[in-house]
């Protein structure tokens, strides 16, 4: 039911695209122009490389909908995100002469797997960020201490007055153990 939403969704916007709409266009850049920025990054480029390829993408997007005959076959935003590939890997590969994929390589790699997992991937730290929010004190900055600023057990002891870094280390534990759940609660719920 949901792929025949996004399906319905893809072809207004491709509509509305055709007649000018500025509030389709906008809501294709917002909906599709992540997953192109970190691809992007991922070869090096710059964020001003993502918007020159993605407006490029969008302005063949653009003459295809308007010739009206243009059906799409697949996601809008594995439509976009397989033409900024291509043209972000032309354009390096005629600039530096590297980091071209071969034809035959180009084709199997599923570019809707890509995006979908970047979605995928960014829906999870949306949940993870709502989790942090919402653990509590002393939990959520012992957790930044250790993995974000790569703290010791024994300078989070120090810290917040635990009598060793085995204690600290056991908080630390159940600090884990209830960001987990909170995250899985949440995730569970947002599916």
């Amino acid at each position: 039911m949901k792929q025949i939403q996004d399906i319905a969704k893809d072809r207004e916007l491709l509509l509305g695209l055709a007649k000018n709409d500025g509030k389709s266009l906008e809501i294709i850049y917002s909906e599709n122009f992540p997953p192109v920025l970190r691809m992007i990054y991922q070869y090096n480029g710059s964020e001003d490389d993502a918007k020159d390829v993605f407006q490029e993408a969008v302005i063949i997007l653009y003459e295809k909908a308007c010739k009206g005959d243009f059906t799409l076959t697949s996601r809008l935003k594995t439509f976009l995100y397989s033409v900024c590939r291509h043209l972000w890997l032309k354009k390096l590969q005629s600039s530096h002469g590297m980091y071209a994929l071969p034809t035959e390589l180009e084709e199997i790699i599923p570019a809707e797997d890509i995006v979908d997992e970047h979605q995928e991937k960014d829906e999870q730290f949306r949940v993870m960020e709502s989790a942090m929010g919402s653990i509590g004190q002393p939990c959520k900055t012992i957790l930044e201490d250790y993995y974000m600023y790569r703290k010791s057990m024994q300078e989070i002891a120090e810290k917040f007055g635990y009598t060793n870094a085995e204690n600290a280390k056991n908080q630390k534990y159940k600090c884990l153990m209830r960001l987990k759940k909170l995250f899985f609660d949440k995730y569970n719920t947002s599916l």
